[in-house]
């Protein structure tokens, strides 16, 4: 299939293309870029006029729910909502049912996502067997299978001998390591953030010091091991400035920041609306305000959904006893966009973090429209509007703190692997 996409808007951050061209698919693959190769002929145009055309979006974090908890979400549900929300390329952890710490699982749940010929899936492996904490899982032998990362998911390593040798492998092998950082005896038991909202509302709060402590340790092992380390989904001023220090000292570390984050704060869970109840919790203003500036200043390297789908009893219940998580592929662009515009930032600068700079955290060919590169495209309009609701989100997931809101950006057209694959 020929693909021609006229007239559009390309921004392409990683090869510094901000213009109005066309963009020429054959074969599966990017073959022109503003001329037509020799002998091109189109079997379908794309009329793209005061549309986006960027390369298709890269998640750091989505949870497609499969194996094991497919009463929340089933792959072929949350990969429709992928790229419906113009989301190519996604990481997947570890924390299925069972755990994909054996090399059988990873490979029968990419087999069963090529199969759904939607987005492309690349799960991370467990770091320990389980997820437990104790001994590791075999590595060489899940990359192998197709691991791009190796992850304990929400799960800490609370044995830093262990966390030590889990380093010390990754950097032997240059292997990429996850970490959500949270000391799991202060944040026990804890739902909300530790402040002034979960005071008056009788919440078990966690401390931002949980993340600082935890931090502190990989911070520290990464720099004696040399290990290549990703932090996910930071969430306080105090843990920003650590990844800013860590930086300037030339540690070999990438972080990213939940869409949630970039907009919400502990307010915003109001009288216990459980759509807030995320893990890691809402903060403050000022741990916001800090995390839009590490995004804008580079210290933050790139934003995730952090998707979550949830089934809606899990949700119905009183907020300590709510499961955890929102749904978000489908917001991803949209909250990256509005953080943009807030921060008076350019659509470049807003792309960059959700195509090309997480693609290379993830180690993978995406996130750009070089020539002769995977036709992995989306199209948007940037200023049309939506509104957030059951109707209107793909995922079997409807839980999201956004329901109701209206946001900017809507997807029109997502190919992967030069097929379109939204609309269907």
């Amino acid at each position: 299939m020929n693909i021609v996409i006229k007239n559009g808007r390309v921004i392409d951050p990683k090869n510094n293309v901000d213009q109005q061209l066309d963009v020429y698919v054959a074969a599966g693959k990017i073959a022109g870029i503003g001329t037509a190769p020799t002998g091109f002929v189109a079997n379908q145009t794309i009329e793209a006029a005061h549309l986006v055309v960027c390369p298709g979006l890269v998640d750091l974090s989505a949870r497609l729910r499969e194996p094991g908890d497919e009463h929340k979400a089933r792959l072929v549900s949350e990969l429709k909502a992928a790229v419906a929300g113009g989301v190519t390329s996604l990481a997947c952890p570890p924390d299925t049912d069972p755990v994909l710490d054996e090399p059988g699982l990873v490979e029968m749940l990419q087999y069963r996502a090529k199969q759904q010929g939607l987005a492309n899936v690349y799960p991370l492996g467990a770091i320990t067997r389980q997820l437990q904490g104790k001994a590791l899982a075999e590595m060489s032998e899940l990359q192998t299978a197709g691991c791009v990362g190796f992850s304990q998911a929400n799960t800490a390593i609370t044995d830093t001998q262990v966390l030590w040798r889990a380093m010390e492998y990754a950097a032997t092998f240059g292997y990429t390591l996850f970490f959500h950082a949270e000391e799991p005896f202060l944040a026990a038991n804890g739902v909300a953030h530790d402040g002034e909202v979960a005071s008056r509302l009788g919440l078990k709060g966690i401390p931002s010091a949980a993340e600082a402590l935890a931090l502190a340790s990989i911070l520290r092992i990464a720099q004696e091991t040399g290990a290549k380390v990703h932090i996910s989904r930071l969430s306080t001023a105090e843990g920003v400035a650590m990844v800013r220090t860590a930086k300037s000292q030339g540690l070999n570390i990438t972080s990213d920041v939940s869409a949630n984050q970039l907009h919400l704060t502990e307010h915003d869970i109001g009288y216990f609306n459980t759509h807030c109840h995320l893990k890691p919790p809402l903060r403050t203003q000022r741990d916001k305000d800090a995390l839009c500036l590490g995004l804008k200043d580079g210290t933050i390297d790139a934003v995730c959904s952090d998707h979550t789908p949830v089934d809606d009893d899990a949700k119905l219940t009183t907020f300590a006893e709510a499961e955890i998580g929102a749904t978000g592929l489908e917001l991803l662009l949209p909250l990256t966009l509005k953080w943009a515009q807030q921060e008076k930032l350019s659509l470049t600068a807003a792309i960059a973090s959700i195509t090309c700079t997480p693609a290379n955290i993830l180690g993978i060919s995406a996130g750009d429209l070089s020539i002769n590169s995977i036709a992995d495209i989306c199209i948007f309009d940037a200023n049309a509007y939506w509104t957030v609701n059951a109707n209107t989100i793909k995922s079997q997931g409807k839980n999201t703190p956004f329901l109701g809101l209206e946001l900017a950006g809507k997807v029109n057209f997502t190919i992967v692997n030069g097929k379109i694959v939204y609309p269907q």
